[in-house]
């Protein structure tokens, strides 16, 4: 099956480039990517969703691809972001959804369940855990975990990393969609945090040490080429202004929840699981041994099978 062509989508006063795939009376299964990444990273699952006949919704996220880009950092907080894709359920019909994310979407479809619960038939998480609220600003936390060269920590300087970035996407794409180290690590050494010095030192990789093929690479440097980095990198200086907002708000999930972790993930580690039967009752979770952080390019097909199948058991 081929990756479906983009329709835009006019929601919460932008547009969205969406991928639409599968039967329009299937259960819908909306996919949020992560950082940096567009839709297309779903490209495995999609055809495999719409194959098992899910009605299949994948945008870029405002601020990425073909998406609208407000450059206002304000733009890219939790409600705007909800609202978009709420929006989005509104235009084409569907009142609920099974709610997927990886990496930064998962910090968009976790908040669903709390704040939209009445959109969100059941959710899925890949890498991402539901995490408690931090216990102070996680700025500061990332400051004092990893130093004041930690990427999150630099993000929030306007302008800087995208000085750093910009010109340069293709060796920013072979940069981030490196291998994962071969063992687990007990504690993300915080030099391997430290992206912006890294990328200034970075002379290239072997396409053997990389989980996206090349041509996707390309796709993906080409499109942000054209969109820039500042949408995504938003996201990031939302996260202060996030966790305010989510001061007392109940952390309880009551849709069936599917947590996928990665073994070998040092960004988003599956201890970072640990915990989560506590805030979901109903709970199920599986880890995949040897795969990184960019599990839709690593493990393509155990990924859409453990989804598909968790999927047709409780949604079939």
């Amino acid at each position: 099956m081929s990756f479906p062509d983009p329709v835009r989508i006019a929601t919460n006063q932008i547009e969205l480039s969406v991928h639409l795939s599968g039967p329009k009376d299937g259960v819908p299964v909306l996919l949020l990517h992560g950082w940096p990444e567009l839709a297309r990273s779903w490209k495995h699952q999609i055809a495999a969703l719409a194959k098992a006949g899910y009605q299949v919704i994948a945008p870029d996220l405002r601020g990425f691809g073909r998406s609208d880009a407000p450059k206002e950092p304000l733009a890219y907080g939790i409600d705007i972001l909800l609202a978009d894709m709420t929006g989005l359920l509104d235009a084409l019909g569907v009142k609920k959804a099974i709610w997927v994310g990886h990496d930064w979407g998962g910090f968009i479809s976790w908040p669903a369940a709390l704040l939209v619960p009445d959109r969100v038939l059941g959710l899925i998480g890949v890498n991402t855990p539901h995490s408690p609220r931090a216990p102070a600003d996680p700025i500061e936390l990332f400051r004092q975990s990893y130093g004041d060269d930690n990427y999150i920590v630099r993000f929030q300087e306007p302008g800087l990393a995208e000085s750093i970035f910009e010109g340069h996407e293709a060796k920013f794409f072979d940069f981030i969609f490196g291998k994962p180290p071969p063992r687990k690590l007990s504690r993300t050494p915080p030099a391997a945090t430290h992206f912006l010095k890294r990328f200034a030192k970075f002379e290239g990789a072997e396409e053997s040490a990389l989980v996206m093929p090349a041509e996707e690479r390309k796709i993906y440097a080409e499109a942000y080429a054209i969109s820039g980095y500042t949408g995504g990198i938003n996201l990031y200086r939302n996260l202060t202004a996030n966790w305010q907002r989510m001061d007392g708000v109940d952390y309880r999930v009551h849709q069936p929840s599917l947590m996928i972790g990665a073994d070998l993930d040092f960004f988003l580690p599956p201890k970072l699981i640990d915990g989560m039967e506590d805030r979901i009752a109903d709970l199920e979770v599986h880890i995949i041994p040897e795969c990184g952080h960019w599990t839709q390019w690593e493990a393509p097909e155990q990924l859409s099978k453990l989804m598909v199948d968790w999927l047709d058991r409780r949604f079939g």
